[in-house]
């Protein structure tokens, strides 16, 4: 198997993945994205004969166009455009999982700075301000008062670039200091951890404390659903426990999974891998039906 692995910067997760192709005998073309140039109808030679893409962008804006050409020329990747493209934005996040009857925490949004207050208000304090694209929890903010959330309105209004002036507005959820992160494969689970912290803000990358956790038949059916409502791949879903029930307020497309990797006793890697052979497999088949 040929896999082509897009990347701008490698990271440990890009270094688990690639030992484990390389160890198993798979070629792989590390392929730059800085560097290439993609025509609407040639794809760059840097695909020659590859049987599946890996999108490891760090860049959504580059995922998002980058899976969108390499559909154009029937290459398969890893997730596709359709799944980038909902994963990337938590507006379409949102509406996919509310229309595939995910529980997930109620969302606004609104377009000027009064409707957005608007909704604040109605909503109550605390309530949670996040931008529509990012990650790592940047640029999120725990709104806790009326003047609060004046200002923080103003500052995003006047950023300049339009997604600022999205107001995508959310309710606060209590959750008992953690949240769970769940790596899964069109819906399959290959492994899930907590992730703990003191502050309302859990994620890995703002140093929560990770331990390996044990899937419920509930939090599996979210997890399947969730990865159906955003059109499959390989996803990082995050649940937050909710007392009794669980309620998904994230699904991720270009997942990390180095911390996970050292939380549980699985060999992630190996599974992505596992998974990555069979779709490769799948598609030459079809291709050759």
């Amino acid at each position: 198997m040929k896999v082509g692995l897009l990347y701008s910067r490698i990271r440990r997760d890009e270094k688990l993945l690639l030992s484990e192709l390389r160890e198993r005998g798979h070629e792989v073309a590390k392929i730059d994205v800085r560097k290439e140039q993609f025509n609407i109808s040639e794809p760059p030679a840097a695909f020659d004969d590859v049987d599946i893409v890996v999108d490891r962008c760090l860049a959504t804006s580059r995922s998002l166009y980058i899976t969108q050409f390499l559909d154009s020329y029937d290459v398969p990747v890893v997730n596709t455009a359709e799944t980038a493209d909902v994963c990337a934005d938590k507006v379409k996040n949102s509406l996919a999982l509310e229309q595939a009857g995910v529980p997930t925490p109620n969302t606004e949004v609104a377009f000027t700075v009064d409707s957005a207050m608007e909704t604040i208000e109605r909503f109550g304090y605390p309530c949670v301000l996040k931008p529509v694209v990012g990650s790592w929890g940047r640029l999120m903010a725990k709104v806790e008062s009326e003047s609060a959330a004046e200002a923080i309105l103003e500052h995003k209004a006047t950023l300049g670039h339009y997604q600022h002036k999205v107001f995508y507005v959310q309710e606060f959820v209590e959750k008992p200091g953690r949240d769970i992160r769940v790596l899964a494969v069109d819906g399959e689970p290959v492994a899930a951890m907590t992730r703990s912290s003191d502050h309302w803000l859990t994620n890995a990358a703002k140093g929560g404390e990770v331990e390996s956790f044990e899937l419920d038949d509930r939090a599996l059916e979210l997890v399947e659903k969730a990865s159906d409502a955003v059109g499959g791949g390989l996803l990082g879903v995050d649940l937050m426990e909710t007392g009794d029930d669980y309620t998904v307020h994230e699904v991720n497309h270009t997942v990390e999974f180095k911390a996970l990797n050292e939380a549980v006793d699985v060999d992630v890697p190996a599974e992505v891998v596992d998974w990555l052979e069979a779709k490769a497999d799948k598609h030459v088949a079809e291709a050759t039906a």
